[in-house]
């Protein structure tokens, strides 16, 4: 059903600018920025600067590309591995749901999981030279384990297996992946008045996480008594 898929679809793209708001995500935004560019805070000062805006933009975009194909790239796995256990739906569905509310009691704080602390990722000292290089850092942030980002993205995952065709799970990693790259690019277009907005923000950024989790415990809980998809069909 239609309404069905783009609530799906709002949830996932929500699910990425709370992935941007982490405290794993958006502090380190400028040093991203410098480190795919290979420009200083001063070359960003330099805001006529014509040259300086074109590389910023490109690097960006395609550090967002190459997040972007791995978290798509999982959809489709996760929902056709969904459809190889299609008779199991049901189970999948319940313990998919229980791994989502464990996630979420996680990020808000009330437990705290050592093994969903641990970063697994690929560490990369120093960035491939060009534009091919700022596509293999995205792919490598995509393809890693943050204790931020990791239980959120889970969380769609979990949604992705759930889908009846692989084309459905791959639009909602994609609206995920809008949704985390949308305003990493708005910042790098203003990385100055993302630095200044970064202060008054870093206040705010517990209660962001919190409500990361209570979003996570509501999916899972509507994944547990199978009211998800009724929920969607409403709105």
């Amino acid at each position: 059903m239609p309404g069905s898929s783009n609530v799906s679809i709002l949830i996932a793209f929500v699910a990425g600018l709370l992935s941007f708001a982490s405290p794993c995500v958006l502090p380190l935004i400028p040093s991203y920025l410098t480190f795919i560019t290979g420009l200083s805070f001063e070359d960003f000062e330099a805001e006529n600067s014509a040259a300086v805006r074109r590389l910023t933009v490109l690097h960006s975009l395609l550090f967002i590309l190459g997040f972007s194909m791995v978290f798509i790239a999982l959809g489709a796995s996760a929902t056709a591995i969904g459809g190889l256990f299609n008779k199991y739906k049901e189970m999948i569905r319940i313990v998919g749901g229980i791994i989502v509310i464990i996630f979420g009691i996680h990020i808000t704080g009330l437990i705290n999981l050592k093994f969903l602390e641990n970063e697994k990722k690929v560490h990369i000292r120093n960035k491939p030279a060009g534009y091919l290089g700022t596509l293999l850092v995205g792919i490598t942030f995509g393809a890693g384990w943050t204790p931020c980002i990791g239980p959120i993205l889970g969380t769609i995952l979990s949604l992705a297996i759930n889908m009846k065709t692989v084309y459905a799970g791959i639009t909602l990693l994609a609206a995920y992946s809008l949704g985390l790259g949308v305003p990493f690019f708005l910042s790098s277009l203003a990385v100055n008045s993302f630095l200044a907005y970064l202060k008054k923000f870093r206040k705010y950024i517990k209660a962001v996480t919190v409500t990361s989790g209570v979003f996570l415990i509501i999916i899972g809980v509507l994944l547990i008594s199978n009211h998800f998809e009724a929920i969607t069909r409403y709105f």
